[in-house]
């Protein structure tokens, strides 16, 4: 053997568009009386192969059925990921018209005649602003189609992750990329909004920290001991929400420019799950409707069964990455004045635990 080893780095972007053709837009609804928003990631003009897994006992989703290898469609325009709860997936009607706009569709025989292809899943986050009846709408998903771009996704409070929380910190939008030794690209991003924490109660940090590449999260060190005994009490302080049940959800995209089947894709967002496992604790209750889309693109050949394997786990470990990232990113909100929550960031939690 010869040569230097190989070692794993994140994209140009470390996230989701990373895998050339895919493009991300966010609508952000946090003006007074709203902390809410939508998330699109729209596939390339001819669409992309796409799979879903959902292991939450809540669920909020919109066309998940198609993607059933059993059934015809193969192709998917856009996913949609939004808050709101089952009233958010209004917000899907504005992406599906938009596509409609511009032609692009499952094609029905005569020019111009396409239906969008859109799956979908919406989170739990009503009322965190003071108003229970603020959600994404048609014109919500159309704003945020209108400014996707291949541009490095914008992070923290924002889009679908826009009144998320997880556990007792500020929830909000992540991403992370990796490309394999083969030259294929795998990334995720995630909408974290989960009944269980991201952070290990013992040390302060994110669960899933020691999974970053290189030193994607060398800033990130373990908080004081006085830090970690103030959060302890500002959470035992907190009223309890237990058997509440709606008040969570983490969704999310896997994504590669590999050549995969509608099967092979439904099989990654499956294991996709494990990162969810790796980051939260604990995940998949019955208060969340925990579900994970994956599209592949198809730029580059398919992998044989070892390098479908390696795949596969590196998709688990960049939604492990992208749930860091977006605990990271988050900012603290205030909206008890409104009648809201007040939800607090980690990094404002442990700020000696950020390494500048």
């Amino acid at each position: 053997m010869s040569g230097a080893p190989f070692v794993a780095a994140p994209g140009p972007t470390n996230s989701l568009v990373d895998v050339a053709g895919l493009r991300v837009g966010h609508c952000t609804r946090d003006e007074p009386g709203w902390l809410t928003g939508v998330t699109v990631v729209l596939a390339p003009d001819g669409g992309a192969v796409a799979g879903v897994d959902v292991r939450g006992g809540g669920p909020g989703t919109r066309e998940t059925d198609l993607l059933d290898p059993r059934n015809l469609v193969d192709r998917v325009n856009a996913i949609v990921l939004g808050g709101g709860s089952a009233l958010g997936l209004a917000a899907v009607d504005g992406v599906m018209g938009a596509l409609l706009d511009d032609g692009i569709g499952w094609p029905m025989g005569e020019p111009g005649h396409v239906v969008p292809i859109v799956p979908s899943a919406i989170l739990f986050d009503l009322g965190r602003a003071g108003t229970w009846g603020h959600h994404p709408r048609a014109e919500d998903g159309r704003a945020a189609y209108a400014v996707a771009s291949a541009s490095a996704v914008a992070q923290g409070c924002v889009g679908a992750g826009t009144g998320a929380k997880a556990g007792g910190f500020k929830g909000g939008i992540g991403s992370a990329s990796v490309v394999l030794e083969s030259g294929t690209t795998v990334a995720a991003l995630i909408a974290v909004n989960a009944v269980g924490s991201a952070v290990d109660p013992a040390t302060g940090l994110p669960y899933a920290v020691g999974l970053g590449l290189g030193d994607e999260l060398a800033h990130v060190g373990r908080p004081s001991a006085a830090e970690l005994e103030a959060s302890r009490a500002r959470a035992e302080a907190l009223p309890t929400s237990a058997g509440r049940p709606g008040l969570a959800t983490t969704i999310g995209v896997i994504a590669t420019d590999a050549t995969l089947g509608k099967a092979q894709c439904e099989k990654m967002s499956g294991i996709g799950h494990d990162g969810y496992a790796r980051a939260l604790k604990p995940v998949h209750t019955l208060f969340d409707g925990d579900t994970l889309f994956t599209l592949a693109t198809g730029a580059r050949p398919a992998p044989d069964p070892v390098e479908q394997t390696l795949l596969m786990e590196a998709g688990a470990d960049c939604v492990a990455r992208a749930i860091v990232h977006a605990l990271l990113a988050a900012t603290s909100v205030d909206r008890t004045s409104d009648g809201g929550d007040a939800l607090r960031s980690w990094s404002d939690a442990f700020p000696s635990a950020l390494q500048r």
